[in-house]
């Protein structure tokens, strides 16, 4: 009988434990590790030999697992570590060095999409709409360039998850506009990028695949009632709940879309994909314009991949059930560069 694929779920933990370690607490808990538990049951359903590790700060477990355990492949749900996100990308490339394959994005993808202006320098690039822009670094003049179009939106350069995202982003004046550059450097100690503001409907558009690729039906962020000028994905929108239900903001499946434009996003999504040379699963914000535009807003590698996520959501949609997502996700970690 063929041996079970050994796989290890490699996640982020908000403190070090030991190895063994089943976290089936945390696992437990819809408010804390649910993603993992979600991937954990899935890998199980698959007939997969699977072991955990969470790691905090320090990858000396993960090292002694290898040399006692070593997987077939690595499930990579790692996002911070050391409370850190953007080590991120410093994982995966620890991956890499171990040889090991391993699911999602690779350690470029990740420092590509996570880098807001290098990823819109590519897309412009390869002649894909995306917001004009304008990167300020810390400790460097800061103003207002002719070119950039008010209101726009000023944001971390290198954060995930609209993080630094608040309705203080959206600025209509150079005032506002300076004092929120300096917030970002300042206060945040980071880079900053201001883009246009594209209005239009919001959606979230997750592809898959190396050589063949998937694009999942389309979802969208619903603002209820929020005014017009504030309709931005901040980062109470996506993840306080509190605040989404004062609101009405809700995720949703992307409603009826004028003729073409399904098929243009697709094919813009694909093209923005093949550009930044990604090879596993993403998911795009897009914006589509009241005249059927269609801008990336930006690209998320390795999104969140809970049952109750986009990507997720999507592929069910399309008749995928997790279980075969996450199946997916493994195979195409088998063949990545191959």
């Amino acid at each position: 009988m063929k041996k079970p694929l050994k796989v290890l779920l490699l996640f982020s933990s908000p403190y070090n434990k030991p190895r063994g370690y089943d976290y089936q607490e945390e696992f437990a808990d819809p408010e804390n590790m649910y993603t993992e538990n979600d991937v954990f049951q899935a890998l199980m359903a698959n007939g997969f030999s699977v072991s955990i590790l969470g790691l905090h700060n320090t990858v000396a477990p993960l090292f002694e697992e290898i040399q006692e355990n070593r997987p077939d492949v690595i499930f990579n749900l790692v996002e911070v570590f050391d409370d850190r996100s953007h080590l991120e990308k410093n994982m995966a490339a620890f991956l890499e060095m171990l040889g090991i394959p391993y699911t999602g994005a690779t350690s470029d993808d990740i420092f590509i999409c996570n880098n807001k202006g290098l990823c819109k320098k590519i897309l412009k690039f390869h002649k894909i709409k995306t917001p004009w822009f304008y990167t300020f670094y810390r400790n460097r003049r800061v103003w207002l360039p002719k070119r950039l179009k008010l209101p726009t939106i000023v944001k971390p350069l290198c954060e995930e998850a609209s993080r630094g995202i608040s309705q203080a982003s959206i600025v209509d004046n150079e005032e506002a506009f300076l004092e929120r550059v300096r917030f970002i450097h300042q206060n945040m100690d980071m880079d900053a990028i201001a883009e246009e503001y594209i209005e239009g409907r919001e959606l979230y558009v997750s592809v898959m695949g190396q050589k063949k690729l998937i694009v999942l039906p389309a979802r969208e962020m619903k603002f209820g009632e929020l005014a017009e000028d504030a309709r931005v994905a901040t980062y109470k929108a996506k993840w306080d709940e509190k605040y989404r239900e004062k609101w009405g903001i809700k995720s949703v499946f992307a409603g009826k879309l004028a003729n073409g434009v399904e098929e243009e996003i697709a094919d813009v999504c694909k093209r923005a994909y093949r550009a930044l040379n990604i090879s596993s699963y993403l998911r795009f914000d897009i914006r589509i314009t009241p005249d059927g535009k269609v801008y990336i807003i930006e690209p998320n590698a390795n999104p969140c991949i809970a049952k109750i996520d986009e990507v997720a959501q999507s592929a069910m949609k399309m008749g995928i059930s997790y279980e075969q997502l996450i199946k997916k996700i493994v195979m195409l970690a088998l063949t990545k560069n191959t």
